[in-house]
Formats: structure tokens, sequence, C-alpha cells
């Protein structure tokens, strides 16, 4: 009488996925969709000049509002237990988020880059830190965020279930298309970048250090939590793209056997954890801003993301940075602690 049968067991882990399912997504949306919102608008509106770092942050916001919106499609479809919005919503949702993916990715790898350059070499990157610059890196990260994704539009489909459900998944031809798309993911999408970001952040720390920097604990503290919290919504979710690719590369259907199944079940709530990294920057620049916050109220996203003068000056025609190169060389020890200073308060 105490026992369980199977098919109930595997009834209540279906609804217990689910429900957590549901309950990450409307946290994402109800954080994500306002606080990026507020980071688009405070620097559409409240900054004069944006700098380089600036137009980043405006960007990342918008690939984190993107995938946001998909939201309320999968919540309604994940209540109902079916796909509601037929092939062209199935396509068109799941390669919004692959496109959003691959931006926020290597939007936070250029970021990361970039802020490693400024300290490695303040002068050079002052030169080179142009808007001109930076609108052709923007437009060659969109480029490749648009490419990536496409094994979404020729694998996924509708899949038919049962007679009430329809299921908008990925159809490979082979196991060996299934392991090559999964790893290619993992990859490009996560393994690459975050060695990146890593590496910078570390030549970040290390040299903040050997100068001895003021504050250099708490930059160190910021750089760890960036890398955490990077990992901590990505990995889990790339981990179950190599755990499936390994089991296709066996030979090994998708959702055969109860090992299938259960990384099928995982792969639902990885999903939705992985919607909370697009709602969780804004929460880290109010942390990172909490002084400001307290003195520049609804501007402190602005006050934060002002740029140097280095930075501010690129905006001129031409992108050139005389006036600060020429006050570099008369005082290159000030130049290079207002990039460090730059470095600091723009690492997130």
């Amino acid at each position: 009488m105490n026992s369980t049968s199977p098919a109930a067991s595997s009834s209540a882990s279906i609804m217990f996925v689910l429900s957590l399912a549901i309950i990450l997504l409307s946290v994402a949306l109800a954080v994500g969709l306002p606080g990026n919102l507020f980071v688009v608008w405070s620097i559409l509106v409240k900054m004069r000049k944006r700098s380089v770092t600036a137009l980043l942050v405006l960007h990342l916001a918008l690939a984190d509002l993107a995938v946001l919106l998909t939201a309320p499609f999968f919540l309604s479809s994940l209540a109902h237990r079916t796909w509601l919005f037929r092939l062209f919503g199935c396509l068109l949702c799941h390669y919004v988020c692959g496109v959003s993916m691959y931006a926020s990715v290597l939007l936070i790898t250029a970021m990361s880059l970039d802020r490693s350059l400024a300290v490695a070499r303040p002068f050079w990157s002052q030169k080179v830190r142009t808007k001109a610059v930076a609108y052709r890196v923007l437009g060659g990260i969109w480029g490749v965020s648009v490419l990536l994704p496409a094994p979404v539009i020729v694998y996924r489909n509708m899949q038919r279930q049962n007679d009430t459900t329809l299921a908008c998944k990925m159809a490979y031809p082979s196991e060996g298309s299934q392991a090559f798309h999964l790893i290619f993911e993992t990859l490009t999408g996560f393994l690459l970048p975050f060695l990146a970001v890593v590496a910078s952040y570390s030549d970040i720390g290390r040299r903040l250090q050997a100068r001895r920097f003021r504050r250099s604990r708490r930059t160190g503290r910021l750089v760890v939590l960036i890398i955490l919290a990077f990992a901590a919504f990505w990995l889990p979710y790339h981990v179950v793209n190599l755990a499936e690719a390994g089991r296709a590369l066996a030979g090994q259907g998708p959702g055969s056997g109860p090992t299938g199944k259960r990384l099928q079940l995982a792969r639902n709530v990885l999903i939705a954890l992985a919607f909370l990294s697009s709602s969780v920057n804004p929460v880290l620049y109010a942390c990172a801003g909490g002084g400001l916050l307290r003195s520049a109220g609804v501007g402190f996203v602005a006050k934060m993301l002002e740029g140097t003068g280095s930075e501010l000056s690129s905006t001129r025609r031409g992108g050139t940075l005389s006036h600060t190169v020429k006050s570099s060389r008369a005082s290159p020890e000030a130049a290079t602690t207002e990039s460090l200073t730059a470095s600091r308060e723009t690492l997130d």
C-alpha cells in the first residue's frame, strides 16, 4: 500500500520539473524585463555622451530583452503542457533564444577583453577604443550571433506526443548530427568565451595587484562574482549538452531509456535557469553601484557607466584622442591611474 508505481513517480517528477521551470521563468521575466528596460532607458536617455563600455552594456541589455520577450510563449506552453504557437512560433522563439545566447556571451567576452586591454596597454587602448571601432565590433558580434544558431531552424520541428500534445523539439537526421550540434554549441556558446573571460579578468586582477592599486580587493570580489554568475547559469545547461552528445555518439537516441528521459527533464529546468542569466546583469549593476544608487538615484547606471575622458573624446569626429594623449604624456602616472579607475568601475 505504501509503494509508488513507476508511472505515478514519473508523473510526479514531470509535474515538479514543469512547476520549477515555470517559477524560474516567471522570476526571470519579473526581474529581468523591468531591469533591462531600466538599463536601456538609463543609457539612451540619461547619458548624453555614451562611452564604448556603455554601448556594450546597452547591446547586452537589448540581447537580454530579446530572449525575455519569448518567455511568455514558453510559460504558456509549459502551463498547457503543449506547444500552442505552430511551427513558425516554434522556430522563431528558439532562434531568438539562440541569437540572444550567442550575443550575450560574445558581448560579455568583448567587455572582458576591452577591460583587459585598458589595463594592460592603457595609452594604446585610448587610441583604438573609438565609437567607430565599437560599432564595427558590435556589427560583427550580431552578425556571428545571427549565423551560429542556424541549426535551430534546420533541425527543430513540431512533434506529436499524443492526441492532445504537441512538442517543439529538435529532430536530428542522425546521432552524429546531434552530437556535432551539441558539442559545437557548447564550444562556441560557452567553453571558448568562458576561457577568454577567465583569462581577461585573471590578467586584470594580476596587474592591479602587482601595481598595488587601491581597493583591488573590491575589484577582485567583483571579478569573481561575474565569472561565477556566468558559469553558474550556463555550465549546467552545457553539461547536459555534452552528456546527450556522448549518448548520441554511443548510438542512443534522444530521450531513450531512463537516463535520456532524465536528461530531457533536466534540460527544461536548465533552459529556464539560463533565462535567469538575462535578468542578473541589472542586479549586478545595482550591487556594484550601491553608493551611486544613494547619491545619483535613478541615474546611477548612467553615472556608473560614464567613461573616462578618453572614451568621451572618442565621440568626436574621427575618434581621435589627441587631448588625452598629450595630457598623459605630461603626467603618465595620472593617466594610468585614470585608466585603472575606469577599469574598476566598468568591470561588470
